[in-house]
């Protein structure tokens, strides 16, 4: 399966939500190295440092700034750009921090994702809009196999719930506004995607695993470890990346209908490991004085065991995992090392594209 064709995305006008953030940053350069024209909206990075700065993101895309619930700012940013397609990632994206701030987390994920799907509704340029979710929008029974996007929706939290109601949201403006069996008429197809525990090169928010353990080797200190037994679907960031495009390119297709739909992405099923699994690679392959301990304080819930069936992606999209968890630390670490070390983080990122588009789909 090819990756993000040159020849498809050269040209097309992509209107990128969340561009300042880390899964946004990557997709925002790995589309402009393919040719697409990209305008990102978003706030300020919410991290010093962060991936946007690094790799100098804004000297590839249109940059604005923006609130995705200021309809009055949105609107006129993506009706004036025209686009083709939308990917719509700008999110409240923590767990811990939505137990801080709910009410915030609800307006952005639920209120947001509605004003941005409203605004699309007035822009008659767009064709494909891929609005982005999370594993954690299930209703998560810690069952063994993997969820199936005609599961039922939940969240324990007001994240997890709150990507839950961007789903709904989702589906209720393409059942009123896009439906499918009149997709000749308005031209425009809705499609979301749910995908696992991201982790890559370039993550600096706060109580997330892989930034955490970065943090803590940097400064040589041991890592606070919460759960080591939780289970997640670990994947490099490049791995949903790659099935956001490749859906979008489906949407676009004249069989577009088919494909309006929820997809998850997620890695094979011996990816899924303990957070304990993790931590002791993290270790071996940072080296140095690289060490955690135990935090005997695991504060708010968070779910124990969490894994996603991705075979409609496989099936329909054609869309396969091409790194393997080891790789995907290895190469992590590897990206954190030569930050640290003053690297060209621009070509660093755009190295490790074009090596994950060279792999064949893993075994």
């Amino acid at each position: 399966m090819a990756i993000a064709s040159s020849s498809f995305w050269r040209g097309k006008r992509v209107f990128l939500t969340g561009h300042t953030g880390f899964k946004g940053g990557w997709l925002a350069l790995w589309l402009a190295s393919k040719g697409a024209l990209v305008r990102g909206y978003a706030l300020d990075p919410y991290t010093e440092p962060n991936l946007f700065t690094e790799a100098k993101i804004a000297s590839v895309i249109e940059d604005i700034r923006g609130d995705i619930r200021d309809a009055a700012r949105l609107e006129p940013a993506l009706k004036e750009f025209a686009p083709e397609i939308v990917f719509h990632m700008a999110a409240q994206p923590l767990v811990r921090y939505s137990y801080q701030d709910p009410i915030g987390t609800y307006e952005t994920n639920v209120i947001g994702t509605a004003r941005v799907l409203d605004a699309v509704r007035r822009t008659p340029s767009v064709r494909a809009v891929v609005s982005v979710t999370t594993d954690k929008c299930y209703e998560n029974k810690e069952w063994l196999w993997g969820y199936r996007e005609s599961d039922p929706l939940g969240g324990y939290d007001p994240y997890s719930s709150s990507k839950a109601c961007a789903e709904i949201v989702s589906a209720a403006y393409r059942q009123s506004y896009f439906p499918v069996e009149r997709l000749q008429e308005h031209g425009c197809a809705i499609a979301t995607a749910r995908a696992g525990n991201v982790i890559g090169g370039g993550d600096w928010s706060k109580d997330r695993l892989i930034p955490d353990l970065v943090r803590g080797f940097l400064a040589e200190e041991p890592v606070l470890i919460r759960r080591p037994d939780a289970i997640r679907p670990w994947q490099h960031v490049l791995e949903p990346l790659a099935g956001y495009i490749a859906l979008a390119e489906h949407l676009l297709t004249d069989n577009a209908a088919r494909y309006a739909t929820a997809f998850n992405f997620g890695p094979s099923d011996d990816d899924a490991q303990p957070v304990g699994w993790i931590v002791e690679k993290m270790v071996q392959f940072w080296g140095d004085k690289a060490a955690w301990v135990l935090d005997k304080d695991p504060g708010v819930h968070e779910a124990g065991y969490l894994k996603l069936d991705a075979s409609r992606a496989r099936t329909e999209l054609l869309w396969h995992p091409r790194l393997r968890l080891e790789t995907t630390l290895e190469w992590l670490v590897d990206w954190y090392k030569q930050w640290q070390a003053g690297a060209d983080i621009h070509a660093l990122t755009l190295q490790q594209i074009a090596a994950y588009e060279s792999l064949p789909p893993a075994r």
